[in-house]
C-alpha cells in the first residue's frame, strides 16, 4: 500500500468559509476513487505553535490508485478552485506502509 500525505500552509487572507470549503470538497473524493483504502483531512489542533495549518492523510492500494486519485478531474478541480487560491505553501510526501 501507498500512504500519501499533504500539509498546507494558508495564507493569512484565507477566510474560514474557504478553508472549510476545502476540507468540505475534498471529503467528497472517496466515493470518486477506487483502490483508496483511507482518507482523512482536518485542520492543525493548534496544540503546537509553528505546526502546518491543514493537513491530508490517504491510503491507496498501489501507485496507480494514487495516480488515478492525483489526476482525476474532480481532484485537480479543487486543487485549481479552491486550494491554489489561498496556499501559500505545500508539502507532500508518498511511502510505502
Amino acid at each position: 500500500m501507498l500512504r500519501h500525505v499533504v500539509l498546507f500552509a494558508w495564507t493569512p487572507e484565507a477566510t474560514a468559509e474557504q478553508k472549510q470549503q476545502v476540507t468540505d470538497d475534498l471529503r467528497s473524493l472517496p466515493p470518486l476513487m477506487s483502490g483508496l483504502r483511507a482518507f482523512d483531512v482536518g485542520p492543525d489542533a493548534g496544540v503546537v505553535d509553528g505546526n502546518a495549518d491543514f493537513a491530508l492523510v490517504a491510503d491507496f492500494d498501489d501507485v496507480p490508485s494514487y495516480l488515478a486519485y492525483r489526476n482525476h478531474p474532480t481532484h485537480r478541480a479543487i486543487i485549481d478552485q479552491v486550494i491554489n487560491p489561498i496556499i501559500k505553501s505545500r508539502g507532500a510526501i508518498q511511502y510505502e506502509i
